[in-house]
C-alpha cells in the first residue's frame, strides 16, 4: 500500500513558451522519487497525459507529447486515470488561456470535476489554478496563484476568493499555491499533511530547502541589499548594520557619512531605491530572520538583537512585512541550534 497515489496532468505542448517545465518536475521530484528509508512503500505517482495520443498501453509506448526542444514525454497514463487517484496535480496552464481567455480544453475540466467528485484531493500549481475555477471547484473558496496573474484570476472567476499575498492555500480537498518555488512549498506541505512533519522536514532537508514556509508567508519579500552601494555610503551602511541593536536615526547616519539629513536621504534613495528609515527596518528583519533560522533565542532577545525592541514590535513587523508570526517563521527551520 502506497503512501497514495499521485495523477500529475502533463500538458499537451509542456516545455514550450505556454508552459512552465520547471513546475512539472516539481511533483515529479517530491512524489515520483522512492525514500524507503522515510515510508515504504512511496507515493505511486501517475503522469496523464492530456494528449490521448501520449498515452499508450505500457511505458515507453504509444505518441510524444513534446517537452521542449529534443525532448519528449511518455506516459501510459490519460485523463481518464485521474479518476481514482487520491491527489490530482496541475501544474501552470498555457499563457493564451491565462492571458487572452482562451478556453481550457473541456476534457480536462470534466476529469478535475470527475476526480473531484470521486474523493480526489485537487491541487493547482501557479496558473494552474485557471483550470481549477473553470472547473468550479474554488466557487467560494480562497486561493491563489502566481501574482503576476491573480487580477486576471480575480476577474474572470469573480466566485473565487483570490488571495495575491500568501504562498499557498489549503482548503482541504482544493490547494492552490503561487508559482514556481511555492509550488515546491505546496507539495511538501502535502507529504506534511499526509506522513507529518518529521518525514516532510527530512525530505526537505535531502531538497536542500527549508522545512516549512507557511502557506500565509507573503510571495514577494524586499528585504535584499544592493550589490553595490554609492561609494560614500557603503562604510556608514556597514557601519549601521554591525550597529542594528542599537537606537539609529537618520541624523545619526547622516553625520557618520559627513552629509546633511537631506543630501543622505538622497544619495541613500538613489543608490538603495529605498527610504533611510526603510532601508533600516529592511536591515533588521533581514538580522531577526537570521537568528530566528540559526539560533534558539528567545524571540524577545531576537527583538532586542535586531533592534526592534520587543516582542510585541517584532511580531508586528513581521506580520506586516513578511506575513508570517516570528514563531512560525522560526518553525521552518527547526534544527535552530539552542542557545
Amino acid at each position: 500500500m502506497s503512501a497514495g497515489t499521485v495523477a500529475v496532468v502533463v500538458p499537451e505542448d509542456i516545455g514550450v513558451p505556454s508552459w512552465d517545465l520547471y513546475e512539472l518536475s516539481i511533483p515529479c521530484t517530491v512524489f515520483g522519487k522512492p525514500q524507503p528509508d522515510l515510508a515504504d512503500p512511496w507515493y505511486d505517482l501517475r503522469l496523464c497525459a492530456m494528449d490521448e495520443g501520449a498515452a499508450g498501453d505500457s511505458p515507453g509506448t504509444g505518441g510524444d507529447s513534446p517537452a521542449g526542444a529534443g525532448l519528449s514525454l511518455r506516459t501510459r497514463h490519460g485523463l481518464d486515470d485521474l479518476i481514482g487517484a487520491d491527489t490530482v496535480i496541475v501544474p501552470s496552464v498555457p499563457d493564451p488561456c491565462v492571458e487572452n481567455g482562451k478556453p481550457l480544453p473541456p476534457k480536462l475540466i470534466t476529469a478535475l470535476r470527475d476526480a473531484h467528485d470521486a474523493g480526489a484531493r485537487i491541487v493547482s500549481l501557479c496558473t494552474g489554478a485557471f483550470a481549477l475555477a473553470e472547473a468550479g471547484l474554488l466557487d467560494g473558496r480562497r486561493a491563489t496563484a502566481h501574482w503576476m496573474h491573480t487580477g486576471q484570476l480575480a476577474t474572470r472567476y469573480p466566485k473565487v476568493r483570490v488571495d495575491d499575498s500568501v504562498l499557498y492555500v489549503d482548503e482541504g480537498d482544493v490547494l492552490t499555491s503561487a508559482g514556481l518555488t511555492a509550488g515546491l512549498d505546496l507539495c511538501l506541505h502535502l507529504v506534511r499533511r499526509d506522513l507529518g512533519a518529521h518525514i516532510a522536514n527530512q525530505l526537505a532537508r535531502r531538497m536542500v530547502v527549508p522545512a516549512h514556509r507557511t502557506g500565509g508567508q507573503a510571495q514577494f519579500i524586499d528585504l535584499a541589499v544592493p550589490a553595490t552601494a554609492d561609494q560614500g555610503l557603503g562604510p556608514v551602511l556597514e557601519w549601521a548594520r554591525a550597529h542594528l541593536d542599537e537606537p539609529l536615526t537618520v541624523d545619526d547616519l547622516a553625520r557618520r557619512a559627513a552629509m546633511s539629513p537631506r543630501t543622505f536621504y538622497r544619495h541613500l534613495q538613489a543608490a538603495t531605491g529605498t527610504t533611510p528609515l526603510r532601508w533600516l527596518l529592511n536591515q533588521r528583519l533581514g538580522r531577526a530572520q537570521s537568528l530566528l533560522e540559526t539560533t534558539g533565542l528567545p524571540i524577545e532577545k531576537v527583538a532586542e538583537l535586531s533592534g526592534l525592541g520587543t516582542a510585541n514590535n517584532l511580531r508586528h513587523h513581521f506580520l506586516k512585512h513578511i506575513g508570517v508570526s516570528p514563531g512560525d517563521y522560526r518553525r521552518a527551520f527547526p534544527e535552530a541550534a539552542p542557545v
